[in-house]
């Protein structure tokens, strides 16, 4: 390897892996999973210097294994069970399940895939889009200098922030697949931990995605379900509507966790057809709700009038904003939503990799389940990825029928 290990534990990944996790260890252990990569970015194509440092990289990820005392840690999380605690202490990152390849065809100039059973390779992807991140600006451009401006920019941010000029309620961190480093992250996690020390802050860092950070410097680890959860549990088997993707979803859901770890991400297959499946019990039990894509406001209006229709008070639930945010989306919202509903935010790119040049916009997507395709419509054209649209249109299509026929 060229530079120095990027990822050093296996914890070192989004909370919502270990949540999501556990309930394809009890529930779905036999699915199999195949996940791409692409960058949406123009003008970007990784190098075969890239593509080699990659592959070192992601075979020393694939040499980890779980501490007893990383195990430890995650048994305390109320919600995660002993025995799939048990699962991760035999489990490892198998380097046999990549296809990590120059590809002179790609818009990008690689081919990244990873096959095998879902619950293998749903652990591959945050630490893998970390490892294509943090090579690329180091085989591009002068780190140091991008580490130094990223400080920088942070500690303007920060100061804002303790000088009250944004106030965003509640916020956590969720910036790792995009992040400039794990060497940033670490100093920017750090630094966020300590935002609530004294009572000059109005706004309240509740956690980080990461965690390993999260371990480390003794805060919350934040994170729920991702679109590969409800795409794979909805659209993975071949006898189920996929229409009906939210509720298949959320009954594993709450069969695992009854009224515990309940945020719920609502435009996998667009809002409107999960508010379908979204009935009182799903409401009542599920805290919160998430948004990422689509418009924001309108998203929150949506949420509140259908939890007012089903009698709920949305003052006693959570909107979670995690689209793109900036400190002033943030603030907007905030002022927006505050008093209607607990409005609190999950804000990545923003903090985890904001410099002088512009960050990649990389993802990491299941597109296959059991061998037939997978796809996320979402609210916003763009942001869904398949590679076969004839399954993207009898997705739609069985989404329409259901939003026209089905009351």
């Amino acid at each position: 390897m060229n530079f120095p290990q990027i990822i050093n534990s296996l914890l070192e990944t989004d909370m919502y892996k270990f949540s999501m996790g556990q309930v394809m260890f009890h529930k779905f252990p036999s699915y199999t999973a195949t996940w791409s990569f692409k960058c949406r970015n123009k003008n970007v194509r990784f190098t075969p210097n890239m593509i080699a440092e990659i592959k070192e990289q992601i075979k020393a990820y694939c040499s980890l294994r779980f501490t007893e005392d990383e195990l430890t840690y995650l048994k305390n999380i109320p919600w995660i069970d002993a025995s799939y605690v048990d699962y991760l202490r035999l489990w490892s990152p198998r380097y046999n399940d990549f296809d990590i390849a120059v590809d002179e065809n790609s818009p990008f100039g690689m081919r990244f895939e990873a096959t095998g059973t879902w619950l293998n390779t749903t652990m591959y992807e945050i630490a893998s889009l970390a490892i294509i991140n943090e090579v690329y600006f180091r085989m591009t451009y002068d780190y140091n200098g991008l580490l130094d401006s990223a400080k920088q920019r942070f500690e303007a941010k920060f100061n804002d922030l303790m000088k009250n000029k944004y106030y965003i309620g509640t916020f956590s961190e969720f910036g790792m697949r995009r992040r400039l480093s794990g060497e940033f992250q670490d100093y920017m996690v750090e630094r966020l931990s300590h935002l609530n020390d004294t009572m000059k802050c109005a706004s309240t860092f509740v956690g980080t995605s990461n965690v390993y950070l999260a371990k480390k410097y003794g805060i919350k680890p934040v994170g729920t379900m991702a679109h590969e959860y409800i795409m794979c549990v909805g659209q993975g088997n071949h006898k189920h509507n996929p229409a009906y993707s939210n509720y298949y979803a959320m009954q594993a859901w709450v069969n695992e966790y009854k009224t515990l770890n309940g945020i719920a991400l609502t435009d996998t297959i667009t809002t409107d057809c999960f508010l379908r499946d979204f009935d009182l019990t799903f409401a009542t039990l599920f805290s919160g709700v998430r948004h990422d894509s689509g418009n924001p406001y309108d998203w929150g209006e949506k949420m509140i009038a259908h939890y007012n229709k089903l009698g709920i008070d949305p003052k006693t639930k959570t909107l979670l904003f995690s689209d793109s945010l900036d400190f002033e989306s943030a603030d907007n919202l905030f002022r927006y939503f505050n008093g209607r509903a607990k409005v609190a935010f999950g804000i990545g790119t923003f903090l985890s990799n904001d410099t002088y040049v512009e960050p990649l916009n990389i993802v990491m997507k299941v597109t296959k389940c059991n061998g037939v395709d997978v796809a996320k419509i979402s609210d916003t054209t763009g942001k869904g990825m398949c590679k076969n649209p004839e399954y993207v249109d009898y997705l739609n299509r069985a989404i329409d029928w259901r939003m026209k026929h089905d009351d």
